[in-house]
């Protein structure tokens, strides 16, 4: 089975490329915190992107029965604004519901998570069609477990950076079988590095990793070049062994989002687990989608000059080589 139509190719650079979402990364969710420090205080941290030097337009509004302890200590960061504050309240937050005004006309989700005095949490998305948050007496696992799964998928899918690196592992491949095994390379890799580095065993600065994952993307497509030009690489001869070794530096990539919104302390394994459960959903889908796109693809019959497949590695290569430059000049 051939996967190098270039009207196939074409079509999936034009599809992907000249997307709307061209800069990765940019839907990052808000996240807010809620953390009980004594009965009846809590000491909140609401986290909003910025993109384009312009703040997500949302506005968090706690309870009234919520009273602030003095005036909120704001941390301006490169890709988010972050504000502080302490509240108090007699009646505490069960039961109390947390708005997000605003939220109804973005694209963005919002991470909540509450820990109260007493260990226990609660964790959940809100999303775009209902911005508002009720605080219930207690939660469970499997509210961790659902919460990190949709998180896991909504990264990888808004990850531009990471699909452009499966798509152009999708073009090396020649065989399903082969497709498999470089897939599952790159699986097994990203789910190592997530692990080690969301457990703290390694720590990898972010802004050099994700210089060097857009970087493995430019190295990808460059070797498609050359092997459509009848000079096959390693990633022609071997793309499970260049998906495992760049899948070590895509899983820092993912540790690094995910260490944007944190880990409930009494759930770690199984926040960790479903995250990587949902990254691999999201992966899984979007191939599902690509093949799928060629086999309907595959059934029409255009006779396209044979520098049109180029044109896939060619757009890949130039807007991975974009984000090299634009990541490493932020260092």
């Amino acid at each position: 089975m051939r996967w190098a139509s270039p009207f196939r190719i074409a079509l999936l650079a034009l599809l992907w490329v000249l997307a709307p979402a061209a800069q990765s990364h940019e839907s990052r969710p808000a996240y807010l915190e809620i953390r009980e420090t004594a009965p009846g205080v809590f000491a909140t941290l609401w986290r909003t992107p910025v993109l384009a030097g312009m703040r997500l337009p949302v506005t968090l509004k706690l309870p009234a029965t919520l009273v602030p302890r003095g005036e909120p200590i704001v941390q301006q960061l490169n890709d988010s604004l972050i504000e502080r504050r302490v509240v108090e309240g007699a009646v505490g937050l069960d039961g109390q519901r947390i708005d997000f005004v605003g939220l109804q006309g973005t694209i963005t989700d919002v991470l909540v998570r509450v820990q109260r005095l007493d260990g226990t949490q609660q964790t959940s998305i809100v999303r775009s069609s209902q911005p508002w948050f009720e605080v219930v007496p207690q939660t469970d696992a499997w509210s961790v477990a659902r919460a990190y799964t949709v998180l896991g998928i909504e990264h990888i899918l808004l990850g531009i950076d990471h699909l452009l690196f499966v798509l152009a592992l999708v073009i090396v491949c020649s065989t399903t079988r082969q497709l498999v095994f470089t897939v599952s390379a790159f699986t097994v890799a990203h789910s190592i590095t997530l692990g080690l580095a969301t457990l703290g065993f390694i720590h990898v600065p972010q802004r050099p990793v994700e210089a060097v994952i857009a970087l493995s993307i430019v190295f990808v497509a460059a070797e498609i070049i050359h092997a459509r030009r009848g000079v096959p690489g390693i990633t022609a001869r071997a793309p499970w062994l260049v998906a495992f070794l760049f899948g070590l530096l895509h899983g820092l990539g993912f540790a690094g989002a995910l260490a944007e919104v944190g880990l409930p302390q009494t759930n770690i394994p199984v926040a960790l687990l479903f995250f990587n459960v949902g990254v691999e959903i999201g992966q899984l889908i979007f191939v599902g989608l690509v093949l799928a796109l060629w086999a309907m693809l595959r059934r029409l019959s255009v006779p396209w000059p044979r520098w049109t497949a180029l044109i896939a590695p060619y757009a890949i290569g130039s807007l991975a080589m974009f984000w090299v430059v634009e990541r490493v000049a932020t260092f």
